[in-house]
């Protein structure tokens, strides 16, 4: 198999897993796995036409994954039909723009917009790309405050979208969420000579469907670099993992940040953030995080180590953990709600309505206290976790279940198309006064 050092990746319709790029002559590959019991990697050495090392790749609303970026790539292109190969990228000058002499902008942070196009942001700009032309469509304005992408390795998500505040004459709207990384152009270069700089703590949220777009910004409670950014059933956003000194690289960054952070993106700004139990455990560069169906969080990786490696600053770290967000308290247990007819909802259709049938200790005005959500499971590496997604469905009535003691009918509405939530599986959750029920594994098409 060729190396998937550094890689992308992300999920198709039927839940299979497609990798592109790696290292040396793993760099113009596609990769495929099937969801199946014993079934076998399937590759392609040469389907793509640029070399793709720490490149970002994202489904489309039409179901198609890009590939944007790479070292010394600075193009785009679309994985071609499984046993075919791209004869040419498509040159990217805002790639070649972004670029600087430390590169900052590996691992584009891409996401699909709710009107069908690409963001994508490379070290303190972004831009909007249309897939139908390949042409850029809008150019938003800088990010003020320093690098954002590898190696001065921020966090960025698309923050939860939200079908019943949408207008049905608009674009769904759309935030991003941008964190951390380096105020300094030369923070890689420096920490090769022992010289430390403190990571960012801003984070700059933009409306992306608005017509003239401004960064917001606010300050996170502790610097960070090389951290992961996770979007919860809640529609909260879990940062964690990462250093406050350097940049990403072996061995190139001090003083781990030990403290996870909850931000809840509909608070009030100044009150958005809220600081959790630390771990002992350092994760900096190589980490890795997912949420589980269960409403955990598997964290792991932090390898800045050229092997295993266990007597140096930041051993080879093989510990994997599980970090439990504060709804899974023990005491907010009989707050947790339990979906009782899976079987029923395992298939979604667009601008549909659906029943969710939710068994639940009811308060007073149970309707307000209670989401649906939907998340896709992203491919998480060096901070960057592709695809990831969540959606708040509309919930338009709560009613009793007949002949069901304790049981709802949560009439929900579906997302209106895939350009808000493309094709594939999502975990589909309940949340209730702020617990989210297990999982269930749904799949839209």
């Amino acid at each position: 198999m060729t190396d998937t050092w550094c890689s992308s990746g992300g999920l198709t319709l039927e839940g299979n897993f497609v990798s592109t790029g790696g290292f040396q002559g793993g760099a113009n590959t596609v990769r495929y796995l099937d969801s199946c019991v014993g079934c076998k990697w399937r590759e392609y050495p040469t389907a793509l036409a640029a070399p793709r090392w720490y490149s970002t790749q994202a489904q489309l609303a039409d179901g198609r994954f890009i590939v944007v970026g790479g070292r010394d790539a600075q193009s785009f292109e679309y994985i071609p039909p499984e046993g075919q190969h791209n004869a040419q990228p498509f040159f990217f000058d805002f790639l070649k723009q972004t670029l600087d002499p430390e590169e900052n902008n590996l691992y584009p942070f891409v996401f699909l917009s709710t009107d069908s196009n690409v963001f994508i942001f490379a070290n303190n700009r972004s831009v909007l790309l249309n897939p139908a032309t390949n042409q850029v469509v809008k150019e938003f304005p800088v990010l003020p405050g320093g690098h954002r992408n590898y190696p001065a390795s921020g966090m960025s998500v698309i923050l939860p979208i939200r079908l019943f505040a949408a207008d049905p004459a608009k674009p769904v709207p759309a935030e991003v969420l941008v964190c951390g990384g380096s105020a300094h152009i030369d923070s890689y270069s420096k920490a090769e000579k022992n010289v430390f700089y403190e990571a960012l703590e801003d984070c700059g949220r933009i409306r992306i469907t608005d017509p003239n777009p401004v960064w917001k910004r606010e300050l996170m409670p502790s610097p960070r670099i090389m951290g992961d950014m996770m979007l919860l059933p809640t529609g909260e956003v879990l940062i964690l993992n990462g250093a406050m000194r350097g940049a990403s690289g072996w061995g190139f960054a001090r003083e781990p940040n030990f403290t996870p952070v909850l931000y809840t993106p509909r608070a009030k700004l100044g009150f958005r953030f809220r600081q959790l139990a630390p771990t002992t455990i350092p994760r900096m560069y190589h980490s890795s995080t997912v949420v589980l169906p269960d409403g955990r969080v598997m964290v792991a990786g932090s390898n800045t180590n050229n092997g295993y490696i266990y007597d140096s600053m930041f051993p080879t770290e093989l510990r994997v953990e599980k970090f439990s967000p504060p709804y899974l308290d023990p005491a907010l247990a009989d707050s947790r709600p339990e979906i009782v007819n899976a079987a029923a909802i395992a298939q979604l259709g667009y601008n549909g309505k659906i029943t969710v049938q939710v068994k639940a200790k009811p308060a007073a005005m149970i309707l307000f206290n209670l989401k649906v959500t939907i998340s896709v499971p992203g491919f998480s590496t060096h901070g960057v976790t592709m695809n990831q997604r969540l959606i708040m469905l509309g919930l338009e009535s709560v009613n009793p279940t007949a002949g069901q003691p304790g049981v709802f009918d949560l009439a929900v509405v579906t997302p209106p198309n895939s350009a808000v939530a493309p094709t594939g599986y999502y975990m589909l959750s309940v949340v209730y006064q702020g617990v989210p029920s297990q999982a269930v594994w749904v799949q839209i098409k």
